[in-house]
C-alpha cells in the first residue's frame, strides 16, 4: 500500500480541498457527484483516483446515488485508461478504514492500470472455512440485509 497518509485536520481533508479547487490536481473528469484526477503516486501510468465530491469517509457514508455515480465514473475512466495506455488489466481498489489500507479519509476508488510483472502484489490468506460456517455467515448477512 502507499506510504502517504493524509494528516489534514478534521474538516479540511486533502480531497475536499481538491474538490473545492483550493489545491491543484490533474483533473480527468468531473460531474455532479464525482471528481476523477491523477494520483500523484502513479503506480503505473494512467493511475486515476475517482472520489465522491461530498465528503464521506467510507463507502458506508455514501448515499446509494453517490455510490452508483462513483462506480459509473470509475468504469468510464477505466475505459479511457484501456484506450490510452493499453494495460494488460485494470484493478479497482477501494479501502475503508486504516485497517483496510485507507490513507485519505475521503471515499475514493483507485483505477490502476496493471501490467504483467509490474511489481504490484495483492494477496491474502485463504483459510477456506467449512460449508456450514459459510452458510452461517450468509445467514447472518441475509438477516442484516
Amino acid at each position: 500500500m502507499p506510504e502517504f497518509v493524509d494528516t489534514s485536520p478534521s474538516g479540511s481533508c486533502l480531497f475536499c480541498r481538491l474538490v473545492a479547487g483550493e489545491i491543484p490536481s490533474a483533473q480527468v473528469f468531473e460531474d455532479e457527484h464525482t471528481l476523477a484526477f491523477m494520483d500523484i503516486g502513479q503506480v503505473n501510468p494512467g493511475h486515476v483516483l475517482v472520489a465522491s465530491k461530498r465528503h464521506a469517509a467510507t463507502l458506508l457514508e455514501l448515499t446509494g446515488e453517490e455510490a452508483g455515480a462513483v462506480m459509473q465514473t470509475a468504469q468510464r475512466v477505466a475505459r479511457a485508461v484501456q484506450a490510452c495506455f493499453a494495460p494488460d488489466g485494470i484493478m479497482l481498489l477501494q479501502a475503508n478504514g486504516a485497517a483496510a489500507g485507507q490513507t485519505v479519509q475521503h471515499f475514493h476508488i483507485h483505477v490502476v492500470p496493471r501490467h504483467a510483472d509490474d511489481g504490484i502484489h495483492f494477496t491474502w490468506p485463504r483459510p477456506s472455512p467449512a460449508p456450514d460456517v459459510l452458510a452461517g455467515y450468509a445467514e447472518r448477512l441475509r438477516t442484516a440485509l
